[in-house]
């Protein structure tokens, strides 16, 4: 369940469990208090388990986050140098196929998003926390 929707179900029942406002704002902010602690020890443990994959000797456990980037990578090549000179090749020279198409919709929010890790990683090298 979503700790928004949470948060909003516990303000509304406290609203009628707790007349004081005072006491009830104090409750609320518990409640929000509590939420956002549980939100960051998952993101902590995320972490931990992160830097565990990323030491590991296995290019099976520790290479995934590459392997995604030049998947990426691969399919930005195939998208905008390859499936382009491909089209213009099977036009010029009047073959009887059509090169098929990729769906870069899922492709560009990947890639999006590994850009963005990128730059918070040259962020960090940036203020020195780099290893």
């Amino acid at each position: 369940m979503n700790p928004l929707a949470i948060i909003e179900i516990g303000a509304r029942l406290l609203d009628k469990i707790i007349p004081d406002k005072d006491a009830r704002e104090k409750a609320q902010f518990e409640l929000m208090r509590a939420a956002q602690d549980q939100d960051f020890q998952l993101a902590l443990g995320q972490l931990k388990v992160n830097e565990v994959e990323a030491q590991h000797s296995s290019v099976f456990v520790a290479g995934w986050r590459p392997a995604i980037g030049w998947v990426c990578v691969v399919g930005l090549a195939y998208n905008f140098l390859i499936y382009p000179m491909l089209t213009w090749l099977v036009a010029a020279t009047q073959a009887g196929f059509t090169p098929p198409p990729l769906l870069s919709e899922n492709l560009m929010e990947l890639v999006l998003g590994m850009l963005g890790l990128g730059a918070m990683r040259s962020f960090e090298k940036w203020k020195g926390v780099a290893r």
